[in-house]
C-alpha cells in the first residue's frame, strides 16, 4: 500500500514590501478568482496558472436596466392586483368610472414599461450579433 503524502502547507515565508508594491499585488489578486491572498501569491511564486474575473460591460448595463425595470413591473402587478381587488367590493357605478380611469392609466404605464424593455432586448441582441 502506498503511502499518503502530506500537503499540509508547514512552512512559512516571510515578505516584506512596500507600500506601492503591495498595493500592486492586492490589486490584481482582486481581479482574480483566488479567494486568499496567501492563495494568489502562492500560486504566482510557483508560476500557476490564475484565472483572472472577466466583467462584460454591456451586460452589466443590461442587467442594471433590467433589474430596474423588474422592480418597476412588481410594482405596477401590485398596483393591479390591488385593483382587481377593489374591483371585486365596488357597490355604485361611480366608484366603477373611477376604477377604470385608474386602471387605463396603469395599463398606459405598464405598456410603456414593456415597451422598454422590449427596446432594451432589441438594443442587447443587436450589440450581440454584431
Amino acid at each position: 500500500m502506498m503511502e499518503e503524502q502530506n500537503n499540509n502547507r508547514t512552512k512559512w515565508l516571510h515578505l516584506r514590501l512596500t507600500p506601492d508594491e503591495y498595493q500592486k499585488i492586492v490589486k490584481e489578486f482582486n481581479k482574480s478568482t483566488c479567494r486568499k491572498l496567501s492563495d494568489y501569491s502562492r500560486k504566482n511564486l510557483l508560476q500557476k496558472p490564475i484565472v483572472n474575473k472577466y466583467r462584460n460591460q454591456s451586460l452589466d448595463d443590461f442587467m442594471a436596466e433590467m433589474i430596474s425595470l423588474r422592480t418597476e413591473l412588481n410594482a405596477i402587478g401590485n398596483n393591479f392586483n390591488q385593483a382587481v381587488k377593489k374591483l371585486h367590493t365596488l357597490q355604485q357605478i361611480s366608484d366603477f368610472k373611477h376604477w377604470l380611469i385608474s386602471y387605463e392609466l396603469e395599463k398606459k404605464i405598464l405598456f410603456n414599461k414593456v415597451g422598454e424593455i422590449k427596446k432594451h432586448i432589441q438594443k442587447f441582441a443587436e450589440s450581440w450579433l454584431q
